[in-house]
């Protein structure tokens, strides 16, 4: 198994620098005991203009067998000699990746104490593997490689005998890259995409790997076209694991867009501020209780039978919207992971019976952003919503909700700013929630309502939900949106009758 890497220099800028980035002295062959084989680096040759570094791994067939306690790709159930005799010694697999992570660890995290301007700063680049296991043929390397840089992505198929023309290409390819990329950008997409090319792995996938591929796919994988893909096959298609990366991914994704810490999107589950916690049996009904029922009951009012919750957080108004049957579809969504997690749980989805559990579902998503998961449905709710978008991505929140998903009815309920006097424990001039981007008084909140529904032709009505103070009005807030097609529609029948 054999790789090489190459780089091209000047004399104030020498190609022997990547003897520097690599943690390896050019004029030393280092070898390297890895659990499966020995790993060499030695250097054919390095001069100011070129230097070239070459990785050769070493495999022990019985080792490989014997670690790997029958199982796996080359070591089958029984001792047939394909346990032995196999492609792992020569083909680039998860093998070659793990040697890649072992022998240039710093190098693939960018750290070069002696040559930091040179790691921070792509180089000419030329990466040759004679023999790459292609499940998917040269077209797939292409799409893995084409999209992150590189200026040539070069697989030309291998046959499977060249003095018999006629049986046509194996599933190997040579592979050759060349392009201008920094050093740890390269080696972190090998050691990813090697094993996904191979589609195998020589080891147990556990759940530590989703962090590993995180780390090793920083800065490119969220973004990239064949996502799905690599991160099914990196994690070996086991589906819990894949989910919670390609989650994971998402909000990497929305957080570098919006240009804020993935923390701040995925921060659903803090807890409520007092003023909005459910008191105990025996007590007044919390204002929680009484904003759900207000929902609700909008909600059925409005003859609505499909439902989405934007937003869903927890899962406490899903978990509502399902033990009433008109509701026969749920969904609720959310961009936190840790929240969907927390409303599986509150739902038991994975003790739910088949019918009920064709009734709802929970999905991954921001709603700044325009989905088609999300058109077709009779109502939406966004309930306490609206207060933790920044008020510069208000108008793509709108647009997404009532200019692309556009349900018939929408439902949105938020604090009412007047009313945070009343509550004792909430200093003065301090929101409800330390994620609370703002709080609107009854003023601005019909103010934003009144303009939503004119430019996208919706009729909107008001409702006040826990006490109505008659001075500062009640503590929630809540506007009814129904489009006006409906609303005529409405109208016409109840005239008829």
């Amino acid at each position: 198994m054999f790789l090489t890497i190459s780089t091209t220099g000047t004399p104030k800028c020498p190609a022997t620098d990547l003897g520097f980035l690599l943690h390896k002295h050019p004029d030393r062959a280092q070898s390297f005991s890895t659990s499966h084989g020995t790993a060499q680096v030695l250097y054919p040759e390095a001069s100011a203009e070129r230097c070239t570094a070459a990785l050769l791994l070493e495999v022990d067939p019985v080792a490989l067998v014997r670690r790997g306690k029958g199982k796996g790709r080359g070591g089958a159930p029984d001792t047939a000699l394909a346990q032995y005799v196999n492609d792992r010694p020569y083909a680039a697999s998860s093998l070659l990746a793990v040697a890649l992570s072992t022998v240039f660890r710093s190098a693939l995290r960018g750290v070069c104490a002696a040559r930091p301007e040179r790691a921070a700063s792509p180089l000419p680049l030329r990466i040759e593997i004679p023999a790459v296991p292609a499940r998917g043929g040269a077209e797939l390397v292409g799409k893995l490689f084409g999209p992150l840089g590189w200026a040539s992505v070069e697989a030309r198929p291998v046959a499977l005998d060249e003095r018999f023309p006629q049986w046509g290409d194996s599933r190997y390819v040579q592979l050759v890259l060349e392009g201008e990329l920094r050093l740890a950008d390269a080696l972190r997409q090998l050691y990813v995409l090697l094993p996904v090319l191979d589609d195998a792995k020589h080891y147990w996938v556990a759940p530590d790997e989703v962090d590993k591929l995180l780390r090793a796919g920083e800065g490119w994988l969220a973004d990239h076209p064949e996502q799905k893909l690599i991160t099914s096959r990196y994690l070996s298609r086991r589906w819990g694991l894949t989910r919670e990366a390609m989650n994971r991914l998402e909000l990497l994704r929305l957080a570098e867009a919006d240009d804020i810490e993935v923390e701040a999107l995925d921060n659903a589950v803090e807890a409520e501020a007092p003023a909005d916690t459910v008191d105990g049996t025996g007590k007044p009904p919390s204002l929680a209780e009484l904003r759900c029922a207000a929902i609700l009951a909008a909600l059925r009012d409005a003859g609505a039978s499909t439902v989405l919750d934007l937003g869903c957080g927890q899962g406490r108004l899903v978990q509502a919207l399902l033990k009433d049957a008109r509701f026969t579809r749920i969904v609720g969504v959310d961009v936190s992971v840790r929240a969907l997690t927390v409303a599986a749980r509150r739902l038991k989805l994975d003790r739910m019976g088949e019918r009920q559990a064709e009734r709802v579902s929970l999905v991954q998503g921001a709603l700044t952003y325009t989905d088609k998961r999300l058109t077709g449905y009779d109502a939406a709710v966004l309930s306490e919503v609206v207060e933790h978008v920044d008020p510069p991505r208000l108008p793509a929140l709108e647009y997404a909700v009532f200019g692309a998903a556009r349900p018939r009815t929408v439902v949105v309920t938020t604090p009412n700013a007047e009313y945070n006097v009343r509550w004792e424990t909430l200093p003065a001039g301090q929101v409800r929630h330390s994620d609370h981007r703002f709080e609107w008084t009854r003023a601005e909140f019909h103010a934003w309502a009144g303009e939503v529904a004119r430019r996208h032709g919706y009729g909107v009505t008001y409702t006040a939900v826990g006490d109505d103070d008659p001075e500062v009005g009640p503590p929630t807030q809540m506007a009814v949106f129904v489009e006006q097609a409906k609303a005529e529609r409405d109208e016409k029948e109840g005239k008829g009758r």
